[in-house]
């Protein structure tokens, strides 16, 4: 049974270009089916989470990352009676507009954008199924539902000023209210997020070896799931000790981000998709003793992950693959391929010029980049050690 303000496909503000309704699809299962056949989904295959994609094959990737955000929002959404299909498009699309080399990648484009509008992740997801994506006959991009770009805009909460240029640009065609609060489904794919990356960064930095199950273990929220499988199955060997409390760590995130959501209802009291947007606080949202549980892990993952030395050794490596192939392609267009050349010749501005480097610069996956910069540079060394 649905919820009172769960968002409801005969209720949706449409297209930007109108189309006719499908006779066995609902229009959000339309536009997870979109992003799913999209060129810049693909390519999440081959883009980073936290480690580059060559360095192994079982850390996560952009595409893993996503899948599994999407499990953990449909499982949400469907506990809260919210619409699965609208959560799991906005969990699909919400990495579209990533770069190579994960953070790395999108702090370097940031720097090299600052002259001309900036960059950010989000706003670029938007671009992407606005404009870039151009298969379709009748219209650039995916021709997504306002619920669902709307969810991609501002899942993380309402857009504040100065609003991301590529986001500002497709808002001056079809307002998406970026001051409110984007819709419940939205709101759960953004916690839907923290979980899984929380959950597997956790798990990738135990293959890498970057710490210790033992450290782990001595951590807020994972001393507990660790003792409950120590208790339970007493002398579990090492790997099948740690998955297990891993697990159990996955569902406590699951299940605080449930109880504080009925909790929030009975507060808010929302009737209406509407009455979520406008309630001025975020609905879905993990109680607050859990949060700061999670703020000392975050800030294990950040201390023995992120700034590992070897994973900043890489995104060193990484960084001077983007600022080297920016200058040269804003330099010698020519160097683009062929189905790019249109916008370069139609481009009225440097700022025209850098926002479509940036477009295909974005848009590579880690191999095709570094590739790229090797063909067209030199290679660089992706070595570690």
């Amino acid at each position: 049974m649905s919820a009172p303000y769960a968002s409801r496909p005969e209720d949706s503000r449409g297209r930007l270009h109108a189309e006719g309704l499908s006779t066995f699809r609902s229009c959000y299962q339309r536009d997870r089916d979109r992003i799913i056949h999209a060129s810049a989904f693909r390519r999440l295959k081959h883009k980073t989470q936290v480690f580059i994609e060559h360095e192994g094959d079982y850390f996560r990737t952009r595409l893993t990352h996503s899948i599994e955000v999407a499990q953990v929002a449909r499982t949400i959404a469907g506990t809260l009676g919210l619409n699965v299909d609208l959560a799991e498009a906005v969990a699909l699309a919400h990495d579209l507009g990533h770069p190579p080399f994960g953070h790395t990648g999108e702090d370097a484009l940031a720097e090299l954008m600052a002259p001309y509008g900036g960059f950010d992740h989000n706003a670029q997801a938007i671009r992407i199924v606005t404009s870039l994506e151009r298969h379709y006959a009748e219209f650039d991009g995916l021709n997504l539902t306002w619920e669902t770009l709307e969810g991609i805009a501002k899942h993380n909460g309402p857009v504040s000023e100065p609003i991301p240029y590529a986001l500002a640009a497709y808002n001056d065609r079809q307002d998406l209210e970026l001051s409110t609060h984007a819709s419940a489904e939205a709101q759960v794919a953004a916690l839907a997020d923290d979980i899984a990356y929380n959950h597997h960064d956790l798990h990738d930095g135990l293959r890498a070896e970057l710490f210790s199950t033992d450290e782990l273990a001595e951590l807020p929220l994972l001393d507990a799931c660790f003792a409950e499988v120590d208790r339970v199955f007493p002398g579990l060997n090492y790997y099948r000790r740690r998955h297990e409390a891993l697990r159990r760590f996955f569902g406590l995130l699951v299940e605080d981000v449930i109880d504080q959501a009925h909790a929030r209802v009975a507060e808010i009291g929302p009737r209406s998709a509407t009455d979520v947007r406008l309630a001025g606080q975020a609905m879905i949202r993990f109680s607050p003793d859990v949060w700061e549980r999670l703020k000392v892990i975050r800030a294990f993952l950040f201390r023995r992950m992120y700034r590992a030395p070897n994973v900043v050794e890489m995104r060193v490596k990484a960084s001077r693959v983007i600022h080297e192939l920016f200058p040269l392609l804003m330099d010698r267009t020519d160097l683009l391929p062929k189905q790019w050349r249109k916008d370069v010749e139609e481009a009225a501005s440097a700022t025209d010029l850098a926002r479509i480097v940036l477009d295909y610069i974005a848009g590579m996956t880690d191999r095709f980049a570094i590739a790229t910069h090797a063909d067209l540079i030199g290679g660089v060394d992706l070595s570690t050690g």
